[in-house]
């Protein structure tokens, strides 16, 4: 995998992340106020926020935190690292 496929992949990660967060907000945001107008005695939407929210979360993480962590070639690098520490 060459630099612009790596790079390609990590911006297509952070355009989804966005895209996510984006619909995210809109969304509760919408069910918030239909669940405050219409239920306001039961919180339903606390469900769709806690559990969509563990999804934008880990969205995150592999956009921005584990950037290049676990990647396809993650086994090849390492099998290059062993490699090298045999030389030694």
């Amino acid at each position: 995998m060459n630099d612009f496929d790596r790079a390609a992949e990590r911006v297509d990660r952070k355009i989804k992340f966005y895209r996510n967060f984006i619909s995210y907000v809109l969304v509760n945001a919408f069910l918030a106020l239909i669940n405050f107008l219409f239920t306001p005695q039961y919180w339903w939407v606390l469900f769709p926020i806690f559990f969509w929210g563990i999804g934008v979360v880990v969205d995150f993480f592999k956009a921005f935190v584990f950037v290049d962590a676990f990647g396809k070639d993650y086994r090849e690098r390492k099998i290059a690292e062993e490699m090298e520490k045999l030389k030694l």
